[in-house]
């Protein structure tokens, strides 16, 4: 049950019994003091604990190693056509995507690689729905970065998720930004 809902970007499902805790929890906690209480026949709604930023618009089916060999191909066609480390793009789209070219964050990033539109049309992607051309302007957009940062892929990387103008702002140095200070790690880490 928890693995199809972590593919759809969720942490995990509540028990049944933290759920009934979590309840009980918001009806005490929502009584007035007093001696004239009159109890509510509408039960409380249960907070959402936390939603990634990755969802997916269709059901996800197979493993992230299922997905990754779908897409290896064009992944290593693409990153030895434009001179980056096809295992570098492996990583983004891992962390960006976990391969789903159908992936779309509230943010409007898009596809494989999670590109806005705006970085789409910068580097000619047609259509951002298109996992051939949404990794040949995703992987453009890493060796772009690349080449601003003198081939310092930190910096890429938090190019990538925060925009090089936030990396130059802040002195060519990672944004202090915990979510891009996360990314990184969490890049760098699939990376190996």
């Amino acid at each position: 049950m928890d693995q199809p809902l972590r593919e759809l970007g969720f942490e995990r499902s509540l028990s049944p019994w933290e759920l009934r805790r979590s309840l009980l929890r918001q009806t005490k906690t929502a009584r007035p003091a007093g001696r004239h209480y009159v109890k509510s026949t509408a039960p409380p709604v249960p907070k959402i604990r936390r939603i990634r930023a990755v969802t997916a618009h269709e059901p996800v089916s197979g493993t992230i190693k299922a997905r990754r060999a779908r897409f290896a191909p064009l992944i290593i066609a693409e990153a030895r056509r434009q001179g980056v480390d096809p295992n570098l793009v492996h990583a983004v789209i891992r962390a960006e995507s976990a391969y789903r070219p159908n992936a779309k964050s509230p943010a409007g990033a898009c596809g494989l690689m999670q590109l806005m539109p705006a970085t789409a049309r910068r580097f000619g992607v047609r259509d951002i729905w298109d996992p051939q051309q949404n990794i040949r302007g995703g992987v453009a957009y890493l060796r772009f970065l690349l080449d601003r940062f003198d081939g310092n892929i930190r910096l890429a990387l938090a190019g990538y998720n925060a925009g090089e103008g936030a990396v130059a702002k802040y002195g060519n140095r990672i944004p202090p930004y915990r979510e891009t200070r996360e990314y990184v790690r969490r890049v760098i880490g699939y990376f190996g």
